[in-house]
This record gives structure tokens, sequence and C-alpha cells, in this order.
């Protein structure tokens, strides 16, 4: 502790006067809001999980979102931290709050309403409010539109089962309260697996009883013709609807679940690919 101790003494005295013109944003979301709103010359380091747009990438990376370090965080000078809930770990946020960086918080969201909350919390960070109600606008209307788009194509809304691990052939899978359950509701589907709370290890008997007509998996590099072939061989999996229709979506991670100024579009096409244009 005496270490974490000078060495933020060391970073902090080195740190601009001006809070916010060296800004550190945690989360995928945070930073596609920050480039949405035209702020990205003030970002000088994002975590590995922004990945959007492509010119984030080039920022220094400080970590894992939810494993950090401080002396990482600390390393690029930051004179303003904007972090989506749920950063870490405890410790290492304790100590950036203790730090005398200004530090801000943005909650999570899942809903239309989370969403605008959260550009606007980026904004006021930001010192931008304008800029932030502007792009809250925007986004309020596309998901206004996608919204209105589901709602014409609801009829008999498909099972969807969120996979997020096969490890083992286990089958890990997005319960109620998770942002998977809620976007594939938001895109007109049923979470096959909404009997389960969070994310869930789902039994043999469960996986049954779900009948997903659809699979839904995070998209990794590279091509998923394999990998759909062992999905679609796993004994619980083969059995079901969506196997025997080989009814399996991949979508970008961040993109799905990132609830920011995309989401409208991740309906739309979330929607499209359960039931078509």
């Amino acid at each position: 502790m005496r270490f974490l101790a000078l060495f933020t003494a060391t970073f902090l005295a080195a740190a601009p006067a001006i809070a916010g013109d060296r800004i550190l944003g945690l989360g995928g979301s945070i930073i596609e809001i920050i480039y949405a709103l035209g702020e990205e010359d003030r970002l000088v380091a994002r975590d590995q999980t922004a990945r959007y747009p492509a010119a984030a990438v080039d920022l220094p990376d400080v970590g894992y979102v939810r494993r950090l370090s401080p002396e990482g965080v600390l390393s690029v000078t930051p004179d303003l931290i904007v972090a989506i809930e749920g950063s870490g770990p405890p410790e290492t946020i304790e100590l950036l709050k203790e730090a005398s960086i200004p530090f801000v918080e943005v909650p999570e969201a899942d809903t239309k309403e989370g969403v605008i909350a959260k550009i606007t919390a980026v904004g006021d960070a930001l010192n931008v409010p304008e800029k932030a109600a502007a792009l809250a606008a925007d986004v309020r209307t596309a998901l206004d539109a996608a919204e209105a788009r589901v709602d014409e194509k609801a009829g008999s809304p498909k099972r969807v089962l969120f996979i997020l691990s096969t490890r083992g052939g286990r089958i890990t899978a997005g319960g109620a309260g998770t942002r998977a359950d809620a976007i594939i509701r938001m895109s007109g589907g049923i979470n096959a697996a909404a009997d389960a709370d969070g994310w869930k290890q789902l039994s043999d008997e469960a996986i049954s009883a779900a009948v997903p007509d659809v699979l839904l998996l995070m998209a990794r590099d590279g091509g998923h013709g394999a990998a759909v072939k062992e999905l679609l061989a796993i004994p619980s999996i083969s059995v079901t609807p969506a196997a025997k229709s080989k009814s399996v979506v991949y979508m970008d991670g961040a993109y799905l679940l990132g609830f920011g100024p995309r989401t409208a579009d991740a309906i739309n096409d979330l929607s499209s690919a359960l039931y078509g244009d």
C-alpha cells in the first residue's frame, strides 16, 4: 500500500491542472458515447472492452474493465475518469476515488430510458450537456422507430436462447435480469432461459424445457461454420427446435449488449435475424 500511495502521489503531481482535458473512458459504451459526442480528442486511454469505433483501438489500453490495476490507470495521467458501473475490482476503484482525480461512475443500462440516461450522464461529466441532449434526442428517435418496427412484426414470437459459454459441453445462458434478456425482449423475442436468474449454467433438462427456436451467441474472430456444427452436436442442444432448423445467430457482443448509441441498430439487426426483413 505504501508503494501505491507513492505511485499515486507521483502521477497526481504530474496531472494537468484543468480536469477533463485528459479523459480515461472505462467501458465500451462509454467510449462509444464519447466518440458520438465528438469529444474523442480528449481521450487518453480506454479499457479492453472498448473496441468501437475502430479508431478507439489505437488508444492506450489500461486493462480489462473489471480487473484494473491502480498503476495501469494512473500511468496515463488522467484528470477525469468516466467509468461504467461495475468497473473494478472494488479496491482499485476505491483507491482511484480517493486519489483526487474526478471519478464519474455511469449507471449501466438495459432499457431505452437507461440508454438516454447514460448518454446524459457522460455529457454532464464532460461538460457538454447540449451535445448530449442532441445525441440523446437522436438515439431516442431511433429507438422509438426500432420499437415500432418490432411491434409490426409481433405475432408469433420466437424463443431465443442466448448462450454465453459451451465450455465442457455445459451451456451457460442469459436468464432474467441480464442484458441478453433485455435485448431479446426489445427485439421481439422471448427469452427461452427466462426461468433462470442472471447468467446460469443450465441443466440438460432446463435446456429441453426451454425449447429455443433460435440460438444467439456472441461473434468471435473468424468464421463460425465449424463452431455451429460443434454447437448443434451438443446432446442437450441437438434435440431443440433451434438445432433441427439450424437457427443460429452470431452478433458482436459489444454491439448487441452495449446499450449505447448503436442499440437501435442492434435491435433492428436482431429482429431481422429472427423474423426477416
